[in-house]
């Protein structure tokens, strides 16, 4: 039923939209028809504050959405070196090139693929890092309803190159690719093409940076003095949660050097942080031993923290024999080094942590500061007993 009201269920269509590449009707068909009841509240409330695009099509609907800044954690999680981008564009290059439920078999994208590779040595597809990438790239594929399996297996290809699989063309295939104002070899970066995003949105252009940038980062930091997104927010904050707790359902908060969106319920179809991942636990004992100790590791007047990589393993050091009693087997018992990387990894990805490409120092984001972890004191009180 349609209606001009942004009501819980546009606001339902909304975080799908913004958490989704695309909502593919075959799969999804009540949030399909969910977001086409309320097209017409959800494209003026996105173009609006936005400026992106919602495309609704007969088989999906996708919102195309464009990060004011790209940040390594935007890319495919399952890809893990440039190579796999690199084949799988042209593999997207080849799907293009074929008729919707077209059949073909695994051997002839590999050829295809071996005469599109644009790197200066050849594909060799008895190479197995190689053959590994390739395997990645497909399951992707898969995963994105790009390719559909017919039959056969890609994993099988990974220990031999003559393995054969059968696939079709999906519908799909056609949009995963956005449009560009220009021919993308038009492109000399990344930059530029973000940068050309800007010459069609006239409108506005401050407020849609500001609304694209806390709907597409976990957080946005004030940089500078003169930090005029981080001004905006602070100018307009009153105006700014009213419309984002009513349209999105979540809370804007703001400090002196960050702003974020927060859930204020954990809800399933979102990517929050924590999560139930074990390396959580480290992380919020990491900000509370942080707080705890902020004498010794000041932060500067935006916030950040500046650690030398001798300074964080002793830090770690401490970290562990204060709080690991607690903590899972495999960082309770597992190298204090390896823990530390998959901490550094995970501060990263949520933008808690940068490498100042001066000092070579780890610089911990004002972000951190806006959690903390501590055992309950009945954990305290059995550790204190175990210990007499």
């Amino acid at each position: 039923m349609e209606t001009n009201q942004f009501d819980e269920k546009a606001r339902i269509a909304f975080r799908a939209l913004m958490e989704k590449f695309w909502v593919l009707r075959a799969d999804e068909p009540q949030l399909y028809q969910l977001i086409r009841e309320r097209e017409k509240v959800l494209k003026r409330y996105i173009t609006e504050k936005f400026g992106f695009d919602l495309i609704v099509h007969q088989h999906f609907i996708k919102l195309e959405k464009l990060p004011v800044k790209a940040k390594s954690w935007m890319g495919m999680k399952e890809f893990t070196e440039p190579l796999d981008y690199a084949l799988f564009c042209c593999a997207l290059a080849f799907t293009e090139s074929r008729t919707v439920d077209e059949q073909f078999l695994l051997s002839e994208i590999c050829e295809d693929i071996k005469d599109m590779y644009p790197g200066e040595f050849p594909i060799d597809w008895t190479n197995y890092n190689q053959r590994r990438s390739l395997v990645r790239v497909i399951k992707q594929l898969e995963k994105l309803s790009i390719l559909h399996v017919v039959e056969g297996e890609i994993e099988q290809f990974s220990m031999d190159e003559q393995q054969e699989v059968l696939y079709e063309v999906t519908i799909y295939a056609r949009y995963f690719m956005r449009s560009y104002p220009k021919d993308l070899f038009e492109y000399d970066t990344i930059e530029a093409i973000l940068a050309s995003e800007w010459e069609r949105q006239t409108d506005d252009a401050r407020r849609k940076r500001v609304y694209r940038r806390l709907f597409t980062s976990p957080v946005v930091y004030r940089e500078n003095e003169e930090d005029a997104d981080f001004d905006y927010i602070r100018k307009y904050r009153h105006r700014l949660r009213d419309d984002l707790e009513e349209h999105s359902g979540y809370r804007l908060e703001i400090f002196k050097n960050a702003a974020m969106l927060v859930s204020e319920e954990k809800k399933q179809e979102l990517t929050l942080f924590p999560d139930q991942k074990a390396i959580m636990d480290v992380a919020l004992h990491f900000a509370a031993f942080l707080r705890k100790h902020q004498e010794t590791y000041p932060p500067d007047a935006f916030g950040r923290i500046q650690l030398s990589e001798v300074t964080l393993a002793n830090l770690m050091q401490e970290l562990h024999q204060q709080y690991a009693k607690g903590w899972s087997k495999q960082y309770r018992e597992g190298s204090i080094k390896s823990t530390t990387q998959e901490l550094i990894a995970l501060l990263k990805e949520w933008e808690m942590l940068k490498r100042d490409m001066f000092t070579n120092n780890y610089v911990i984001m004002p972000l951190v500061g806006r959690f903390a972890g501590v055992y309950p004191k009945d954990f305290l009180n059995k550790e204190a007993a175990s210990n007499e």
